[in-house]
């Protein structure tokens, strides 16, 4: 396949990048990170000359140089600068200060000395492993830097990988007048149309962005005009409901739109819109978007055990479910935020009820119940039905929400990164208060492939071969990912287990060890005594 010329600009400077289509997206991307001189966790924006947004991947149009693009670097939310003031007096060094300094000194070496020495490389390595364990340990008990945990059940460490559990005002503040500014550029027409993919990429995009994306997927249903939502209702209830995402590596407001995303996608490559009333489209919708709001990173086993507020309020019955419908009705309660008030009595009632049975079927302990329902109705459904299309509304609901591996790896890892970084702090909170320790989310047991492996067997492939049994269409969106996922981390923990393996033979050889003289002494040591 002929290659094609991308013209574009970063900081006025004119560039150019030459790839095809068919070149790996993670490549194209990498491309356009090496020109913009970006660091691995920037994040890259490139616009078009009518100022929208437009993707970055291998389908990107070509052009000439009198049609550029424009590319922009943006910091990632979770660079070294918002470890804080605190960390930095805590380690008596300036961490951001210092990879800056570093990275002067590695552009000034290769003109001024030639190759690069071998201390300045160790130097560098040392302080992005330094930043990496920064980044990714919560309670950063390697430093010995503990908070003392308050008496209170209910409040929770400040240790996230962000500032804050909650979003500061300022900072929403910030978010919300750039969504506003935003809803006056045109979103591109090849962005609306990768929006309705399950390989849209979410970690290009910023919060004010995703509002922008979230809106899109209203207007384009038909939802805002069916119903007389106004715009600036609309904009109000996504501004509340980024507010209400907290701070925390998962379920955060990110997680929030990828799971809306998916279920956008659903509905598009299943042409439910033609299989299905508007309002049940307006109740997934607004179930997805509303599913985990103020989501504090501990899951009801934690809530029960710990005996929280919420699990004493709902009687340890489903208590974050219950919490997340709670908080969507408490936004949606104020009319400048409801988008449901213009809609009659019986509508209310109906998307109440069916929001209600959406989220708290996101609830895990009712996987298999809910599963085996919507298997009872396969062999004779019937979109009419209304039991067998609540049932269908709840495991669309439920796919979205454990739909990570059905992206792009590229997409899906730092996904797992992120999960696995929130289980193992509350892992470390069960420890340090005595708790019992949920097995799956022990930093000391579990690696991320031995995480994913049974997952994918046990609760991803049942569920998304029964959806795709309903509509075969989804095969190759929902069942071939998963399956390369499942080869990937199958082979990673057979990698894992052999250098394991491999290690321990080492440390046994290192100790003057020899296995097999330890196996004949010990069988030796078993026989029977015999006489003369």
């Amino acid at each position: 396949m002929a290659s094609k010329v991308v013209y574009f600009t970063i900081n006025g400077r004119p560039e150019q990048a030459e790839f095809t289509n068919n070149s790996p997206a993670q490549d194209v991307k990498d491309l356009f990170r090496a020109a913009a001189e970006a660091g691995p966790y920037d994040i890259l924006k490139m616009y078009n000359t009518q100022g929208s947004l437009i993707n970055i991947a291998p389908g990107l149009l070509a052009n000439d140089p009198q049609s550029c693009y424009r590319l922009e670097v943006v910091a990632a939310e979770y660079s070294t600068e918002l470890l804080g003031t605190e960390l930095a007096v805590a380690l008596g060094f300036d961490l951001s200060s210092m990879e800056k300094r570093l990275q002067n000194l590695e552009k000034k070496i290769p003109t001024e000395v030639g190759a690069t020495p071998a201390l300045i490389s160790e130097m560098k390595n040392q302080v992005e492993f330094l930043q990496k364990k920064l980044e990714t340990v919560e309670h950063l008990s390697w430093l010995g830097l503990f908070k003392e945990m308050p008496d209170v059940p209910q409040k929770l460490s400040p240790f996230y990988h962000k500032r804050t559990l909650r979003k500061p005002q300022g900072e929403c503040e910030l978010v919300r007048e750039k969504f506003l500014q935003m809803n006056s550029l045109e979103v591109s027409e090849d962005v609306r149309a990768y929006l309705k993919t399950p390989t849209f990429d979410n970690w290009q995009w910023e919060d004010a962005e995703i509002m922008v994306l979230l809106q899109v997927m209203y207007v384009d249903l038909d939802l805002v005009s069916t119903f007389s939502i106004e715009l600036e209702v609309l904009q109000g209830f996504l501004y509340e409901v980024y507010r209400h995402y907290n701070n925390i590596p998962f379920h955060n407001f990110k997680h929030c739109f990828c799971v809306t995303q998916m279920m956008y996608g659903l509905i598009c490559l299943t042409d439910l819109k033609n299989k299905i009333e508007s309002i049940d489209l307006l109740i997934m919708l607004t179930s997805a978007v509303c599913h985990d709001l103020d989501h504090t990173g501990y899951n009801n086993a934690y809530q029960i055990n710990a005996q929280t507020e919420l699990a004493l309020r709902y009687n340890d019955i489903a208590p974050l479910e219950n919490h997340h419908c709670a908080v969507a009705f408490e936004i949606l309660v104020k009319p400048e935020n409801n988008i449901f008030r213009n809609l009659t009595t019986e509508q209310y009632k109906r998307v109440r009820e069916g929001m209600i049975k959406c989220i708290l079927a996101t609830d895990m302990a009712r996987h298999n119940d809910i599963l085996n329902q919507f298997k009872s109705v396969q062999s004779d459904f019937d979109f009419q039905n209304k039991e067998h299309k609540d049932v269908l509304m709840k495991i669309l609901v439920k796919v979205s929400d454990i739909s990570n591996e059905a992206r792009p790896m590229d997409v899906a890892e730092p996904w797992l990164d992120c999960l696995l970084q929130e289980f193992f702090n509350q892992s470390d909170m069960e420890k340090l208060r005595g708790l019992p320790v949920t097995p799956f989310m022990d930093r000391d047991k579990v690696t991320k492939p031995s995480s994913q492996t049974g997952f994918i067997r046990f609760v991803l492939f049942p569920l998304y071969t029964e959806l795709a049994n309903l509509f075969p269409c989804l095969e190759k969106h929902l069942i071939d990912p998963v399956r390369k996922a499942l080869n990937y981390y199958s082979e990673m923990e057979v990698a894992s287990e052999k250098e394991r393996t491999n290690c321990s033979e080492k440390t046994e050889m290192s100790s003057g060890n020899d296995p097999a003289k330890e196996a004949d002494e010990a069988q030796e040591k078993t026989r029977p005594a015999t006489t003369n």
